[in-house]
């Protein structure tokens, strides 16, 4: 790599960390986001595991055991730790398929218009129609035997991809016929070279927040999934956790055992919470007008600070 391309990409890593800490709570979100990716991936190798009970049941969170223990006298914190890795992992994964599948079919529905904006939108509103999270337990128990990650998270995509390229699809009828589509146009460009490189990166934004939106609802899709037995049976995954607190720990009737249930619900609403935080940051980098009214209001309290 030359010595320019060394520069260009440390200026642009420079630019994305200024906008990341732009606001309070954007670095909020970094922060929490950067802690669960530490804890996911290096927790396992730091924080053991006890599949058996050794301590005292149903002890509140105490520097001995930071999360308490569940029915079993299992520390829950372990399990927390070790469960994170599924939840980020999939939750990724997840958006990811979610937002291509949306995009490609939105982008092509828009661009391509006639029969294949017509037939393509007639398969949207066909899976707007179908009940989302009963399709998706169907699907996740046919096959729950798989431990297959990447088939698990298209299961959890297909409840939302179809708002979202249809949202994408209206956006990209707005976007192609502004001025500087018709000029790539009037210039012959081809039309690969209008989507990559005018269509899209005017709809950036919106994909960027629309990933950030479909990760939360994976996270809701995965707990849920795993909480009702639907997906393949795991120790460490928190909606399992809170299944065991339910049905084997009795936590809405025992006040003491409720630790094990409030623990992953409070890591699960942190993780959703910082999810939203981050997509600020990004909404603020891609958005000019919000990018400049927060710079605005960053050097507005610098000069009353000074």
């Amino acid at each position: 790599m030359s010595q320019a391309s060394l520069q260009r990409l440390k200026n642009a890593l420079h630019e994305i960390y200024a906008f990341m800490t732009m606001t309070k709570s954007s670095i909020v979100g970094v922060i929490i986001v950067v802690g669960y990716i530490f804890i996911a991936f290096v927790g396992p190798y730091v924080v053991p595991i006890r599949l058996v009970g050794t301590f005292e049941p149903n002890l509140p969170p105490s520097l001995d055991h930071l999360a308490g223990t569940d029915h079993l006298g299992r520390d829950l914190f372990g399990f927390i730790v070790h469960g994170a890795m599924q939840v980020i992992v999939l939750a990724t994964m997840t958006s990811l398929i979610t937002t291509f599948l949306a995009v490609t079919i939105g982008t092509a529905a828009g661009i391509v218009g006639g029969k294949a904006n017509a037939f393509l939108t007639f398969c949207t509103d066909v899976m707007l129609t179908i009940p989302g999270f009963p399709l998706t337990i169907v699907l996740a128990t046919m096959i729950r035997g798989s431990p297959n990650m990447l088939l698990l998270a298209s299961v959890l995509a297909i409840i939302g991809w179809p708002a979202q390229a249809r949202s994408i699809r209206s956006q990209v009828l707005s976007v192609k016929n502004r001025d500087f589509v018709e000029a790539s146009r009037s210039v012959g460009l081809g039309t690969a070279y209008i989507i990559f490189f005018d269509i899209l990166p005017s709809l950036a934004p919106y994909i960027v927040i629309s990933t950030m939106r479909a990760m939360i609802n994976a996270i809701y899709s995965l707990v849920g999934l795993s909480i009702l037995g639907a997906l393949p049976y795991d120790e460490t995954s928190w909606g399992i956790i809170i299944n065991r607190a339910i049905n084997q720990g009795h936590a809405l009737l025992v006040p003491a055992a409720r630790t094990a249930l409030i623990v992953p619900l409070v890591a699960i609403v942190i993780l959703q919470i910082s999810v939203i935080l981050l997509s600020s940051s990004f909404e603020i980098m891609f958005n000019p007008r919000l990018r400049d009214k927060t710079l605005r209001s960053k050097k507005k309290r610098e000069g009353q600070t000074e």
